[in-house]
């Protein structure tokens, strides 16, 4: 490839680079609604690319050095290639309860942008962002008034996210032992609203309460990898990754107005009380997995995770419902042929199943989150040298217990370019 395509090329995407990050900062990153939303900072998108999503989430200890692996920073150093990739992601989703009300929903939204590139023999560092929660939920009470014949009612709402900024470095202490470190700067806003009206007649007035907080520090994520040769052509593939304690800094304001039945402001906003910091606290999450690895063939693994999120601890440092949740995925990955002339012989298929405990709790119990998956990478060209298609099916959550069912079906989609930038050419 000629320096100067190299040159366009590094245009191109470093022009989509900035315009993905003016976008994920600017919206807020829903995939639908969601009443889980409503609870700590929102649903966690979790930091798996659309490879490893057709694989039940498997990335902590496996990475094909033709794809990027964002799961655990140590498996970086893998891919010996510039690569620059875009992940776009879709969820359509029909949530019930127990009074048989229903609700068909479809969100879609960016998913993350990465570069990587090797720096030395032993050494590939990387940048990306990617939306890190989101909040999307809206749900309605109503309650009548103690010693009356009127009802009330209360609207809640919330709008919003974080977004993660990425930068990750990778290391080969040995031929087969990896290490890796991720600094990420989180930032956002998230907005909460409590309406509640008074229904009486024609001129019900509605109390709008406005709670907005913004939120951004620096939260890290080390990595290791043991990737030992146990056969011929076999690898066994041992990973872990931790993501310390975070004290996440944040500050809120209230506001308060009063609406007409026409929803004409009657007051201005009104800031009741003034403006208030503290700091959030995520908790330590744990990650490992192992993987047994034919080369260039065939991978398939299993994969745990843990986190205590019953030490999660609000902006004003009280503690909240959430619960400790964890997580088990098992995924294969299967190559026919890497070196063939038949184009279907070069396609990755990959299956996947994951099970989770989430972390909220209602009525002392916690959901089950059941899903599976399958995906494959389409060989397509120079410009785009594959393109990544991920799609899972689940389950969350039952009509029982007072708990919401979210049957969802989420499709992803993956665009990779692999280049050598930045090679030396020797002349004879």
């Amino acid at each position: 490839m000629s320096t100067s395509r190299n040159g366009i090329y590094s245009v191109l995407f470093t022009g989509l680079f900035l315009f993905g990050l003016a976008q994920l900062s600017a919206q807020a990153q829903g995939l639908g609604n969601s009443p889980y939303s409503s609870l700590g900072i929102g649903e966690i998108y979790g930091s798996n690319n659309i490879t490893n999503m057709g694989m039940g989430g498997l990335g902590t200890a496996y990475a094909n050095g033709f794809f990027l692996n964002s799961a655990n920073p140590a498996l970086l150093v893998r891919n010996r290639y510039t690569i620059f990739e875009v992940g776009l992601l879709g969820q359509s989703k029909r949530i019930s309860d127990n009074r048989g009300q229903s609700q068909q929903d479809f969100g879609a939204n960016l998913s993350y942008l990465t570069l990587t590139f090797p720096v030395t023999r032993y050494w590939s560092a990387g940048i990306g962002l990617r939306p890190y929660s989101y909040v999307d939920y809206q749900t309605t009470q109503y309650q009548k008034v103690p010693g009356t014949i009127y009802e009330s009612e209360y609207v809640y709402r919330g709008r919003g996210g974080l977004n993660k900024a990425v930068f990750t470095n990778g290391f080969s202490i040995t031929r087969n032992f990896f290490v890796g470190i991720e600094a990420a700067f989180l930032f956002g806003n998230i907005t909460n609203d409590s309406d509640s009206r008074l229904l009486i007649g024609g001129d019900d007035i509605t109390v709008k309460r406005s709670t907005l907080t913004s939120y951004s520090d620096v939260v890290w994520r080390l990595g290791a990898a043991w990737r030992p040769k146990i056969g011929k052509d076999w690898f066994l593939n041992i990973g872990g990754t931790i993501d310390p304690m975070t004290r996440l800094g944040g500050k809120s304001l209230d506001t308060y107005q009063q609406i007409d039945a026409t929803g004409a402001q009657i007051s201005t906003p009104d800031t009741v009380s003034s403006q208030s910091k503290g700091s959030i606290t995520l908790p330590t999450q744990l990650k490992g997995g192992i993987v047994l690895e034919k080369s260039q063939k065939l991978a398939f693994g299993i994969e745990f995770g843990y986190q205590p999120w019953s030490k999660y601890k609000s902006l004003d440092g009280s503690p909240t419902n959430l619960k400790d949740s964890y997580s088990v995925g098992a995924g294969l990955e299967f190559t026919p042929k890497t070196r063939s002339l038949r184009y279907f012989d070069l396609i990755p298929y990959r299956l996947g199943f994951n099970y989770a405990k989430l972390p909220y709790a209602i009525n002392g119990k916690q959901p089950d989150d059941v899903s599976a998956s399958l995906g494959f990478s389409l060989p397509v060209g120079q410009f785009v040298n594959s393109m990544t298609i991920s799609l899972t099916g689940g389950q969350r959550g039952t009509v029982v217990d007072n708990q919401i069912k979210e049957r969802y079906f989420k499709i992803g989609l993956g665009l990779s370019l692999n280049q050598q930038w930045f090679q030396r050419y020797k002349v004879d």
